[in-house]
């Protein structure tokens, strides 16, 4: 166990907190204008998934339990859950729904992720920021929209809905943000 000060803690960490262990799914410094700075912490305990939230001072220890990262590839999902593989060992992992999450619709075959291990245990998975899908379905372009501050609602492969400028037609690929869909530039392929 390492000790490190609140405030450095990200998303995907893994936290020891009561002999418990806990992986961290939103992290954020709060600096308010009077008073002691804090971090607070949504966190999901690893052994039954219970999620929590906690306040600790910026400056307050936490324990980071010891966590193997390593870089794997999506291969598929079927029942058991979503497996990737270790592109030096060749080693598959089957990583459990519940610790992929929100994240699912998101990871394309041959994605290259990174994959948190304790103990031989996949326990959290950090995607890379972008990735790129194709508009399914969207408005068709409206006459004297202006691209600046308009943005229309569209479907993606995926089946994750955003919002992309009026410009962007059904058959476009565009690049989205993994955390949450938001639209960041059409393809360049």
């Amino acid at each position: 166990m390492v000790k490190v000060i609140a405030s450095s803690l990200r998303k995907g960490n893994v936290v020891d907190k009561d002999g418990k262990l806990y992986v961290v799914l939103f992290a954020e410094n709060i600096h308010p204008g009077k008073g002691t700075p804090v971090t607070q912490l949504d966190m999901r305990r690893i052994s039954d998934g219970v999620k929590v939230s906690e306040r600790y001072r910026t400056t307050e220890q936490v324990e980071r339990a010891y966590v193997e990262e390593r870089e794997h590839t999506f291969l598929y999902s079927d029942g058991e859950g979503f497996h990737f593989m270790n592109p030096e060992s060749y080693d598959q992992v089957a990583v459990p729904e519940s610790v992929i999450g929100e994240m699912a619709p998101y990871l394309i075959e041959g994605m290259a992720v990174q994959v948190s291990q304790h103990n031989g245990v996949p326990i959290s998975l950090v995607l890379p920021q972008r990735a790129t899908f194709e508009v399914v379905e969207t408005e068709p372009v409206t006459k004297g929209q202006t691209a600046s501050s308009s943005y229309k609602p569209a479907t993606l492969s995926n089946g994750v809905r955003t919002l992309v400028p009026p410009h962007i037609s059904a058959g476009t690929r565009v690049v989205v943000m993994t955390a949450d869909g938001a639209y960041v530039e059409r393809a360049k392929d």
